[in-house]
């Protein structure tokens, strides 16, 4: 499958880190402009820490926030969210381990140990502060996000979709786990799930209910099969990766997410 080629080059995308404090008010670009103690005073909430990527041309762009697997945020996923934001959005990659020490790994024990630890009412705070900080740039598009969640974060994605009531989409890839009927009746956004075909956890016939749930409740959620991938097939570092599947993916992802955006 030939890639496609996306509207911004490598060389165009900036890239930055980023803190600001979770389930609080977010300081604006101006309100730290003129605090001269601004950078060194020790803050009271705890503080959401990770990097963004914009692409460098003038212009107002929809927001992403990009949410990593249980492996932390690595070079993978930074990887990812700048290649996003080639194609015109402004990714955010928040460390949902920062709690942790904000911890990369690539042993699996100890990922699974990392996921086991963290606590989902302080990650869906954190995600929604995300958006809050986005509102605050004016390269975003005020309140024109959306969220994409990767295995661990798959859940966290659905979760938060159900939550914020202004988002504009959610992309959830091969999450360890589906969200409940009496979650989902809230969902405020469309969705887009990529389940992996060989998944042990999400089976066909739960995704067969999470559709029957959406027409239930009218909601629009999209699924799409890949019958031989394993989960992580859209992470080149893993042996699970399968790349024709991580390229249709991808691919339906952004066509999925310019539509959410019109």
């Amino acid at each position: 499958m030939s890639q496609r080629i996306p509207p911004f080059t490598k060389e165009q995308i900036g890239t930055g880190a980023v803190r600001f404090p979770s389930g609080a008010p977010i300081p604006s670009i101006t309100d730290a402009s003129v605090d001269p103690y601004a950078k060194t005073r020790v803050p009271k909430e705890t503080q959401v820490e990770g990097l963004m990527f914009w692409p460098q041309v003038k212009g107002v762009y929809p927001g992403l926030v990009v949410l990593h697997e249980a492996w932390g945020l690595n070079a993978q996923i930074k990887d990812l969210a700048s290649r996003l934001a080639r194609e015109g959005f402004v990714t955010l990659a928040p460390n949902l381990y920062t709690r942790q020490g904000g911890m990369v790994t690539a042993n699996a024990e100890v990922a699974t140990a990392l996921a086991e630890r963290i606590k989902e009412i302080d990650l869906l705070q954190d995600i929604n502060s995300c958006c809050e900080f986005l509102n605050t740039r004016d390269h975003v598009k005020r309140n024109i996000h959306g969220v994409i969640g990767f295995g661990m974060s798959g859940l966290l994605a659905m979760k938060f979709a159900c939550q914020r009531k202004r988002l504009r989409a959610a992309v959830v890839f091969y999450s360890t786990q589906l969200v409940l009927p009496s979650i989902l009746k809230d969902l405020s956004c469309p969705l887009l799930y990529h389940r992996a075909g060989t998944d042990g956890p999400v089976t066909a016939q739960q995704t067969e209910g999470l559709l029957q749930t959406a027409k239930d409740f009218g909601k629009r959620i999209e699924v799409l099969n890949y019958q031989d991938a394993p989960s992580g097939f859209c992470n080149e570092t893993q042996a699970t990766y399968r790349p024709d599947a991580a390229e249709k993916a991808f691919e339906s992802t952004i066509l999925f997410l310019t539509d959410c955006f019109k």
